[in-house]
């Protein structure tokens, strides 16, 4: 998916809630006046991709322990140049959570999110506050399948009920904006 493929398809998104729509707009503003917004190289915000990750039957939500959020959270990453965000997402899960069967539930956008990340260092290096500017997807895995850690981004990865997931996220509002919404889209 080029970029333009990509805008049309944040265009015709239909968002959920207030949040999505106000998020919506940003998103396609910043892509359409940045030429480096899927790269890490725009400190200020740039595009990642995220994957809510289910079992067949939507019983289970597969979370990895975060090492910089110290935090149970979903599965995602930077685009990193790549425009085709499925693709990052489904990289991602099969990278940090170590299984190689995971497929979109559907190719369109499940939710829309401007995500901010607090200053932190990663690979010895500080960087600053910044947004990610979020799309993600609805994926589907087997919960039986064995997992494994991606050590230098998490120390955990499990599968748990969806009111297991909400309870094990320490992050606030991830739990009351993010997860909630989309445990209640699913």
């Amino acid at each position: 998916m080029n970029r333009q493929e990509l805008l049309n398809q944040i265009e015709y998104y239909t968002p959920f809630n207030e949040q999505e729509e106000t998020d919506k707009q940003l998103i396609l503003n910043w892509i359409r006046n940045n030429t480096n917004a899927f790269s890490r190289e725009n400190t200020v915000a740039h595009m990642t991709a995220s994957a809510w990750v289910v079992n067949q039957d939507k019983s289970k939500i597969l979370m990895v322990y975060h090492n910089i959020y110290n935090s149970w959270s979903w599965l995602g990453g930077h685009a990193d140049g790549e425009t085709d965000l499925l693709a990052v997402a489904l990289r991602e899960v099969k990278e940090e959570a170590g299984i190689s069967h995971v497929s979109p539930v559907s190719e369109e956008i499940f939710s829309l999110e401007s995500l901010t990340v607090d200053g932190h260092v990663k690979k010895g290096k500080y960087v600053s506050s910044h947004l990610h500017l979020n799309v993600t997807y609805l994926l589907e895995a087997d919960s039986e399948e064995a997992v494994s850690i991606k050590a230098d981004e998490n120390s955990g990865v499990a599968w748990f009920s969806p009111e297991e997931a909400l309870k094990k996220s320490t992050e606030p509002w991830f739990v009351e904006h993010v997860y909630s919404k989309l445990i209640e889209k699913m």
